[in-house]
């Protein structure tokens, strides 16, 4: 039998009309602002009806460190939750908006997958609402108006070769990643080096959702450091006038955006940054609503555990006064053995051996959890190569560590298939938390780095490049040090080397360099090569999209 692909599965669903969904969560039709019959962005009045509500319970979702095997991590989100529901409970979820770059370069969209879709899934994987366009166009007025500050006679003593603001884009597009701009003589600006980054890994982008409300988001944006003066002075976006006109450009684009499941769950999906390069998480505004208007509320966080997760429960979690109950941890059997040493041709194959040393991985991520004092559910995405041996070994395993275990089938069977799953979370929601945060706010910076490196990575020690430590000396001195801090790093190992595949020991963490985010409210620390403006495959996923002369879309996903 051939198995549809996401976009034929999602093209061939009976959608429902957003109003009816919305009335699932008691979301009246005047309370959304709609985009068509089947998406809207829901007004600011539900929030200010709703916010004393009793909380739902919040579960995190999370994998294992990823690899090109897959895990799966959207898929069960919106299988889990779809689950939930089967189980007569009161749920809804959000997951992030996925960014065009990856959705036209080599990761594809990122809607869910099989029968655990959100819906309408073209509009999603594009513009969607236009909020990505909107945070693009606010970053870039910001551009325009610091480089108008210098053109026209530079009142604010800019130096120009420490602008540090670049523009943006939502694609991948290498050749944006070192600019001059300002050529052609006097009236066309001043000459200088300056670059692109993907729209994702923008400070508004991680703004907008970690705001609380839009007079929140303005004050953040008038807090960026833009720039510095010749005498060493920070440069804000307030300094240069332009708050107030990025907050008008963003009034829409902080509302969140409900949608459905295949099978017409509620959710919500806004905002979309980076978990390599920024915190990875959707935004504040739709998690605090999600959990008022449910009894069980879903969410996920990018990439592994010690990315996506960790900033989700330090960053996002401090800043939005939120309190989880559970995580959810995806692995495959298949990337477990790929993390145990087996090439990705030889995964279908049964190898206990290899197995046995990638479980490693999942042990320290599990290990992770609990150190946050939350309790962890493993939710295995099976595959049809996975043999019942391969899946006793690794529940015999989980429940050694605390962690129970779920078979989740969601790609395949939707809702149905993750039933087992949502039994699990519902345990675990049940069972006593004391969730903490890894580090406190009044340590410093690198010992707020080396807190994360050494207990989260398993690292034994951290280094600093010269660059950093004059990044560190200059936060410092402008009395950032209280500042969270972001880890940029690679996805595909706990250390800041991608070849270091399981549980690496003894691994030394290199900081590059540290970037000021003072409107986010945290530090980027760079660890390793991390890419703000990604490049395109030779053979990207844009070669493969089309659309007919019926407007349908072939080759999204």
């Amino acid at each position: 039998m051939t198995v549809p692909s996401d976009i034929e599965i999602a093209q061939g669903a009976k959608l429902r009309p957003i109003i009816e969904i919305a009335e699932k969560l008691g979301i009246g039709p005047e309370e959304l602002e709609l985009y068509g019959n089947y998406k809207a962005k829901v007004s600011n009045k539900v929030w200010d009806r709703v916010k004393d509500n009793p909380d739902g319970k919040l579960i995190l979702v999370t994998a294992i460190t990823p690899t090109p095997a897959g895990e799966g991590k959207t898929t069960t989100t919106v299988g889990l939750a779809q689950g939930l529901e089967k189980l007569g409970q009161k749920v809804s979820f959000a997951v992030r908006e996925p960014s065009l770059g990856p959705s036209f370069g080599m990761k594809g969209g990122a809607a869910g997958g099989g029968y655990s879709q959100v819906v309408p899934m073209e509009d999603i994987n594009l513009h969607f609402t236009g909020d990505f366009h909107a945070i693009t166009t606010a970053h870039n007025l910001i551009s325009a108006m610091l480089d108008n500050s210098l053109q026209q006679g530079n009142e604010l003593n800019i130096d120009p070769r420490r602008i540090v603001w670049k523009r943006v884009l939502d694609l991948n597009d290498r050749a944006l990643r070192y600019v001059v701009v300002g050529l052609g003589g006097r009236p066309n600006g001043v000459p200088r080096e300056s670059g692109f980054d993907i729209t994702v890994a923008s400070e508004v982008m991680a703004i907008l959702c970690l705001s609380t409300s839009l007079m929140d988001l303005k004050e953040r944006v008038s807090r960026i450091v833009v720039a510095y003066t010749y005498d060493g002075k920070p440069v804000t976006a307030g300094d240069i006038g332009a708050a107030g006109s990025a907050a008008v450009i963003l009034k829409d684009a902080i509302k969140p955006n409900i949608v459905q499941t295949l099978e017409g769950t509620p959710g919500f999906i806004h905002g979309g940054p980076f978990a390599n390069i920024a915190h990875g998480c959707n935004s504040i505004q739709a998690t605090r609503l999600g959990m008022k208007l449910s009894d069980y509320f879903i969410t996920e966080a990018g990439f592994g555990a010690d990315l996506g997760a960790e900033k989700f429960l330090d960053i996002k979690c401090r800043l939005g006064g939120l309190k989880p109950s559970a995580v959810v941890i995806v692995a495959t059997v298949r990337a477990l053995k790929m993390h145990g040493g087996l090439k990705k041709t030889e995964l279908a194959r049964e190898d206990l051996a290899a197995l046995e040393k990638g479980m490693t991985n999942l042990e320290k991520h599990i290990e992770n959890v609990n150190a946050f004092g939350l309790p962890a559910v493993v939710a295995i995405n099976r595959f049809p190569t996975d043999t019942e041996e391969e899946l006793t070994l690794i529940e015999e395993r989980c429940n050694r560590l605390g962690a129970s275990v779920a078979l989740s089938e969601v790609w395949e069977k939707g809702g149905e298939g993750g039933m087992e799953l949502g039994r699990k979370v519902m345990e675990a929601c049940e069972k006593p938390s004391s969730f903490r945060f890894l580090y406190d706010v009044s340590l410093t910076p690198k010992e707020k780095i080396e807190k994360i490196a050494r207990e989260l990575y398993g690292a034994a020690s951290v280094a600093y490049t010269d660059q950093a430590e004059k990044d560190l000396a200059q936060v410092s001195e402008l009395g950032k040090n209280d500042l969270l801090v972001c880890m940029a790093k690679t996805q595909y190992s706990l250390s800041d080397d991608p070849t270091l595949l399981g549980r690496p020991e003894g691994f030394t963490v290199t900081v590059r360099e540290v970037r000021l985010s003072a409107g986010a409210g945290f530090l980027v620390v760079v660890t390793g090569a991390i890419m703000t403006m990604p490049g395109l495959p030779k053979k990207p996923a844009a070669l493969s999209i089309d659309i007919d002369e019926n407007g349908r879309i072939t080759g999204l996903f």
